[in-house]
């Protein structure tokens, strides 16, 4: 008979993902993982199978938090520019106030450091960004529907510039830490709207 779990899973899956959030994939250890989860290396093992089953874990949570967090704004009864500017203002203060340490976005992080060598993570990767197209996608063709977006504007054109300026923010955050230039940033690609 095998001995029940004297640990929460998730929470488990949550410390580790804080863990490869801060430092990537390849720098987290098993030992950091331990340090992280306060779990033993067996019962890492034995419950997650291997580093990179936990790193699927915790990145699969880190989508969902965020898909998540996006699809209640973008279904709101804002007026669709509203959404994206407080989309893109959402970025901002998570790069400046909420993540003082500086770590950017997990997906973004992991797109360059792990999906061209571990084609199951860029098929998930692949999956996160159509599912965030879709839901930002339909958030402009309603914005559309009322007038508050050019009807003669490509939908989907438009959503892909949507996640290409999330991402640019980000990533501009690590190396123009000033929120002026991100906002001004975030305000030039609302205006392209």
């Amino acid at each position: 008979m095998a001995r029940p779990r004297k640990f929460d899973e998730e929470r488990a899956v949550d410390a580790a993902m804080e863990a490869f959030w801060t430092a990537g994939y390849e720098a987290t250890s098993t030992q950091d993982l331990c340090d992280a989860t306060g779990l033993g290396r067996s019962s890492i093992y034995n419950t997650f199978k291997s580093k990179r089953d936990l790193f699927d874990r915790a990145l699969a949570r880190y989508m969902d938090y965020k898909n998540a967090e996006l699809a209640a704004l973008m279904e709101s009864d804002l007026p669709v520019r509203q959404k994206i500017r407080t989309q893109f203002q959402r970025v901002i203060d998570e790069e400046f106030e909420r993540d003082p340490e500086g770590r950017g976005c997990l997906v973004v992080n992991t797109a360059v450091e792990v999906a061209a060598r571990e084609p199951e993570v860029a098929d998930d990767l692949a999956r996160d960004y159509r599912l965030r197209l879709a839901v930002i996608r339909a958030a402009i063709e309603s914005g559309q529907r009322d007038g508050d977006i050019a009807r003669d504007k490509d939908p989907a054109a438009l959503a892909h510039f949507v996640i290409a300026t999330i991402a640019g923010l980000k990533v501009s955050a690590r190396v123009t830490p000033q929120r002026s230039v991100l906002e001004s940033v975030a305000d030039a690609a609302l205006a392209a709207l």
